[in-house]
């Protein structure tokens, strides 16, 4: 049996480390097979040498992000947890403090993997940024948030959002109302995204006034975007003819985020999809950046980790 202690200065410190009814300490113990005891301003961690090697790694990581003023959740907690195990914990102090814009309610947007944090720097530094991975990594929501923080910079003048309307493996019939009204559908997750950064209210203003636009993909043949983000979500589910098209929409002074998961294409038997060739063929020109995100990028429910995890283990299979 072998013991470390770690001294935590700070007693506020040592009550966010245990977490709500001990659950973050909780999590570092199974995950670990140690036993991990507060004693006062110590924190005692017993088990096997290497074994409570790894906790202390795993204390010491989440005590920096707590003196950053990062509140643990049980997210980042597992995220610290698995980059202990690669031997990566290190790089977490470059993953806190950049806050990327302030919600409606208050509360800020902020890169919680080294994934997210890598594509919001290539979104800042890049014109074009393909970013592509599992649901829940954050892909569209860190856009939406890139784009209304230059936007309220008056970075630019125009929030494009844009999406193909292809129908998830279903058929949806013949929808009421007006063409809007039909691809409105289509485009739900993106006004959630809005709704969230602006408030439905000052959304509604914007939109009114032509500053927000959120159209199928269809609506952009033909046009040449000036001062604007434009942003294409779903992008797995586009023809190559379509991506192309996309693309070349580009005008001056404005920034294109594409985002989409290869795992979930739509489309019908014998089309391609365009995100997976412009991934392949854009991928080494300057000022273009392709993002990939992974499974350890997820900050939704543990359960969707596993599930990811899951189908990717049965597509090796079925491809052996």
């Amino acid at each position: 049996m072998f013991e470390q202690v770690i001294n935590v200065d700070r007693m506020e410190h040592a009550v966010s480390l245990f977490g709500s009814f001990d659950e973050n300490i909780r999590q570092i113990e199974e995950a670990f097979s140690v036993r991990v005891i507060s004693r006062g301003s110590d924190i005692k961690i017993s088990g096997e040498a290497e074994n409570v090697a790894k906790a202390t790694r795993a204390v010491e990581g989440l005590l920096t992000l707590i003196n950053k003023g990062e509140s643990l959740s049980e997210q980042n907690v597992r995220y610290v947890l698995s980059l202990v195990n690669e031997g990566a914990e290190d790089k977490l102090s470059d993953m806190v403090g950049d806050c990327i814009c302030i919600t409606a309610k208050g509360k800020p947007v902020k890169p919680k993997t080294l994934g997210q944090k890598r594509y919001v720097e290539a979104i800042r530094q890049n014109t074009i940024t393909l970013g592509a991975g599992p649901a829940g990594t954050g892909k569209t929501y860190l856009a939406v948030a890139m784009a209304v923080t230059a936007f309220r910079a008056k970075e630019i003048n125009r929030i494009i959002l844009t999406r193909p309307a292809v129908e998830a493996g279903e058929k949806l019939g013949f929808l009421p109302g007006d063409l809007q009204q039909k691809v409105d559908p289509y485009l739900r997750p993106l006004y959630d995204a809005l709704f969230d950064m602006l408030g439905a209210e000052t959304f509604q203003r914007y939109q009114e006034r032509g500053s927000i636009e959120v159209a199928p993909l269809a609506y952009m043949r033909g046009r040449t975007l000036d001062d604007s983000f434009i942003i294409l979500d779903e992008a797995q589910n586009t023809t190559r003819e379509q991506m192309k098209m996309f693309l070349t929409r580009l005008g001056f002074n404005s920034k294109m985020v594409v985002t989409g998961d290869v795992t979930q294409i739509d489309l019908p038997d014998g089309k391609k999809s365009g995100l997976l060739q412009a991934m392949r063929i854009l991928k080494n020109i300057p000022d273009i950046s392709v993002c990939r995100f992974t499974e350890k990028d997820v900050v939704r429910h543990r359960l969707v980790q596993d599930i990811i995890k899951a189908y990717e283990k049965s597509e090796e299979a079925r491809k052996k």
